[in-house]
């Protein structure tokens, strides 16, 4: 079954074209790269994808249901999850704090009396992502004194703790060391 599919996507900001009439597809199971030298439009395509921003022309499915122009929140809810070329965490949270408050954010029930510390169901789950990503160890640590590499595989936790059908990595290995790089890939091969 065809996940993801784009037909004829473009993007223009005034003369500038930055996505130019890409057809892409991604089937259930599949592992695929968008590659290009810096500025061909790579990051802008994801933003197309996820909803940050509305094609200039083209259309975009995602399980057999056009998404094109939906609103970010509304393409993130039907199960498209994205990480971003420059980290994304929430600095002064712990690393399990940041992916609970994704876990949370996914939750039917929002009682705001509650103390986050009683939403055991919610930290479990965080736990387990934080596991899979291979940070539990540092889930007391504030997501501003991870390491670089580290701080890509928490924003991936992230990206996960939404739940996501598909998950789009914008760059998920630049800046990093060739070591962090091979645990990023490792982790991507894992996921």
């Amino acid at each position: 079954m065809k996940l993801l599919r784009t037909e004829s996507l473009s993007r223009s900001f005034g003369s500038l074209l930055a996505v130019d009439d890409v057809s892409f597809e991604v089937e259930e199971g599949e592992l695929k790269a968008v590659i290009g030298p810096n500025g061909a439009g790579k990051s802008t395509f994801f933003k197309l994808i996820s909803g940050e921003l509305p094609p200039s022309n083209g259309k975009i499915w995602f399980k057999n249901k056009e998404i094109t122009g939906l609103p970010q929140h509304v393409i993130s809810h039907l199960g498209i999850a994205k990480s971003y070329q420059i980290t994304n965490v929430f600095p002064h949270l712990t690393t399990l704090e940041n992916v609970r408050v994704a876990v949370q954010s996914r939750s039917t029930c929002y009682n705001f009396w509650s103390l986050v510390r009683n939403l055991k169901a919610v930290s479990e789950k965080a736990k387990e992502i934080l596991e899979s990503v291979l940070l539990l160890h540092k889930k007391d640590e504030l997501a501003a004194n991870l390491s670089h590499g580290e701080q890509r595989h928490l924003e991936v936790a992230i990206a996960m703790a939404l739940n996501p059908i598909i998950l789009l990595l914008d760059e998920p290995t630049a800046g990093m060391s060739p070591l962090e790089t091979e645990k990023m890939m490792q982790l991507i091969r894992q996921i």
